[in-house]
């Protein structure tokens, strides 16, 4: 229910550099209001006590395929609203839906989908863009991408769909391939993120990449290459450009299975809370209890397997993506490698609410800005969550 006038009371409020004690938050018609030090009386408000427990911006996933049994590769409108709808519960006020490697039709069914939803989710995270991952990936750094589509990039076929879609605001691409640097190019022209992934690249192919408007690394240290060694020689690779370049956002599937906690320690000593993006990267089997699954549509996706809390490929020979909800990303990252919960929170906030171009309108809890709001206590358990002032638990 959206009422008029809301006032969450009693909380540990979140902002970028601290936490603010018994704090107040006051918002109307979906739009944060004021913030208030110490409890103040409205009138006519709907008064919520947050009874000590963190108030938070929205978390933002830039990077998901799926959850709760259902996976955008499906390619329907109860699909898209009910993915919206389980990383709601989690915590998620805006998302990324992303998709898989497919061909063009598979592609373009999912961005009409997309177009069709957008307007009718009310109920979930909001929809911040689609992010399309593939086609144009390095064979060998496929991952769990299904190798039947995986292809070099096709002028013809992706001049038509970015002539087709407006709703295109990322794309992931491998920027080594033959024609990649011109892809990039293009797409950063019109304002959306080129990303580099599933990529051979090495430190001198980045630095091209970056030249043609590559901004962004998709799931650091998965699916690239770091130092490696040909003909006795030692060559950067991808990681090490990412550590490098200050200019390069990232993003990091936090679920502490896809990178153990020193890597993920690491990565933020080095690049820092303002340069990172938490992401789930998860698949459908995310917020559910099944031990096999399948990544990507129904009827023609890959075979999977849940284990030790994270999806693989049958033969266990990749990650087959995650199954984390954003909840668990903070959980890791604040418990497990010991960052301190501002940055945390920063990460999976106000940093991709910068780098998708929404930070105008959410990722920070400042007047004027969406009330996209989360509570959660010190176990990262949330208790409720408003996405533009609606509650959707």
């Amino acid at each position: 229910m959206v009422y008029m006038r809301t006032l969450i009371i009693n909380g540990r409020l979140i902002t970028t550099n601290e936490i603010i004690e018994n704090a107040s938050i006051l918002f109307e018609d979906g739009i944060i209001k004021e913030i208030f030090r110490d409890p103040p009386a409205i009138e006519g408000a709907l008064v919520i006590n947050a009874q000590h427990n963190f108030i938070s911006p929205g978390f933002i996933d830039m990077h998901v395929h799926g959850g709760g049994g259902c996976d955008f590769m499906d390619g329907s409108p109860e699909d898209f609203l009910s993915i919206a709808h389980t990383h709601a519960q989690h915590g998620t006020t805006a998302m990324m839906p992303t998709t898989l490697t497919s061909d063009k039709a598979g592609i373009m069914r999912i961005l009409d989908c997309y177009d069709k939803t957008y307007g009718a989710n009310k109920n979930g995270a909001s929809f911040a863009g689609m992010h399309i991952e593939g086609p144009y990936f390095a064979m060998q750094h496929r991952g769990a991408q299904d190798p039947r589509y995986i292809r070099n990039p096709d002028k013809e076929e992706y001049d038509e769909i970015l002539l087709k879609y407006d709703c295109i605001k990322r794309w992931s691409i491998a920027p080594e391939l033959p024609g990649a640097l011109e892809l990039g190019r293009l797409v950063a022209s019109k304002n959306i993120i080129a990303s580099i992934a599933h990529t051979d690249a090495l430190y001198d192919d980045v630095r091209k990449a970056m030249e043609h408007g590559y901004s962004l690394v998709t799931h650091l240290y998965s699916a690239m290459n770091g130092v490696v060694r040909r003909n006795a020689y030692r060559y950067a690779g991808v990681v090490e450009a990412a550590f490098l370049h200050d200019e390069l956002d990232v993003e990091i599937i936090a679920d502490g299975k896809h990178l153990p906690v020193p890597l993920l320690q690491l990565i933020y000593k080095i690049k820092g809370a303002s340069k990172i993006a938490l992401i789930t990267d998860a698949m459908r089997a995310a917020a559910t209890n099944v031990v096999t699954s399948t990544l990507g549509a129904k009827d023609n996706g890959l075979d999977v397997i849940i284990e030790d809390g994270v999806a693989k490929l049958p033969d266990r020979s990749s990650f087959a993506g995650s199954v984390a909800t954003a909840d668990k990303l903070v959980r890791v990252m604040w418990k497990d490698a010991g960052i301190p919960l501002t940055e945390v929170i920063r990460m999976i906030t106000e940093t991709p609410a910068r780098i998708i171009g929404v930070s105008d309108k959410t990722g920070t809890l400042v007047a004027g800005r969406d009330a996209d709001i989360v509570l959660f206590d010190d176990a990262v358990n949330v208790m409720k969550v408003f996405v533009r002032g609606k509650e959707i638990i």
